[in-house]
């Protein structure tokens, strides 16, 4: 009976504490010595969320702080937004969306990393994607050199101006601005990791593909490769048709080299020496070099793009996939550059 007795004072108290807290945060919440009433502060709190998308409870803070004036209180946000996107830099962030831009015969793939899926899938988060791949296609090759691919890092675009667009991130602004800004937004560590361009010639057709798409120009891993035509020729749709379907085959097969020629000697070496600690001990050694001369030639077309089964039709390879459109166009066509990127790869989880 004491037991219960002290159970019921002690919840008494804690109602009649949580009930007088509870009335002064109202109270405070809600004073109309803001000079707006309830029902306005409910329509300020409304609009400032539509406006920056921060959490409820921070907005009624900057509201409350800033005497209930949304212009001020929305500039409140963006400051304690920057501290805050601050610090959770540290924090790895291995999920996010690559987007792509395309202007004629160059285009731009770049990668915006947040920390959760549910993150890259706000439309915010995509529109800024999509605005740094287009700001990304602005950067010049130095060397102009057709189907190089062209690294575009962090510093090439963090002080670069940028207009945007979008209800509730617009104006001029840098870069890196817009960046922290999103971040403050959706309370995670956002950023710019990598960018690249590639450029065909007048000739020559750049092809894309991107794979698990939520919208045109976004998606999670993408292909890009360049045709080179040698002669210019009427029949272009014929090679734009290959290039699409390479793009896709890039994404499915990820080819590392584009010819055997390419393979790098490292890798070579490696793979030799793996197969040869997998031979069977005791047996014969022009055995295990036959063994090991056949199981290269099997990585060679798991690996060169040229010597893979084109995925579209695995009756032939790539390499007969060219030889077929060059006799059919008219002209000798050749792969001039590949690439594919994936989300996150490298990152450590």
């Amino acid at each position: 009976m004491a037991l219960l007795r002290n159970v019921a004072k002690y919840h008494l108290g804690y109602a009649l504490c949580n009930r007088l807290a509870g009335g002064a945060l109202l109270e405070r919440g809600f004073s109309s010595s803001s000079g707006a009433g309830s029902a306005d502060q409910m329509s300020l709190i409304r609009q400032l969320r539509e406006r920056t998308s921060a959490p409820i409870k921070e907005v009624k803070a900057a509201l409350i702080d800033c005497q209930w004036d949304i212009e001020e209180a929305q500039k409140e946000l963006r400051k304690r937004g920057k501290v805050l996107a601050s610090k959770k830099s540290s924090r790895a962030a291995a999920e996010g969306l690559l987007a792509l831009a395309l202007d004629e015969n160059k285009a731009a793939l770049i990668e915006l990393n947040c920390e959760t899926d549910f993150v890259a899938r706000n439309e915010i988060f995509q529109y800024l994607a999509l605005a740094l791949a287009r700001q990304a296609l602005l950067v010049e090759n130095p060397s102009q050199q057709f189907s190089e691919l062209f690294t575009v890092g962090p510093e090439a675009l963090e002080e670069m101006k940028l207009n945007l667009d979008h209800p509730k991130i617009s104006g001029e602004t840098t870069v890196q601005n817009a960046i922290t800004e999103v971040a403050a937004m959706m309370g995670e560590n956002v950023r710019f990791r990598r960018g690249y361009t590639m450029s065909a010639s007048s000739h020559g057709v750049l092809s894309t593909y991107l794979h698990t798409s939520p919208k045109p120009g976004l998606g999670r891993i993408a292909g890009i490769l360049s045709l080179e035509v040698e002669n210019g020729n009427p029949q272009i749709e014929a090679v734009q048709c290959v290039g699409s379907e390479l793009a896709m085959h890039i994404v499915a097969a990820n080819p590392l080299f584009l010819t055997k020629e390419l393979v790098s000697p490292d890798a070579l070496e490696n793979e030799r020496e793996f197969l040869k600690s997998q031979a069977v001990p005791g047996r014969p050694q022009n055995a295990i070099d036959k063994m090991v001369e056949g199981r290269l030639r099997k990585y060679m077309e798991e690996v060169v793009l040229m010597e893979q089964k084109f995925v579209v039709n695995d009756s032939v390879n790539v390499k007969t996939l060219m030889d077929n459109l060059s006799k059919e166009v008219g002209s000798p066509v050749r792969i001039g550059n590949f690439f594919r990127m994936e989300v996150g790869e490298g990152i450590q989880r």
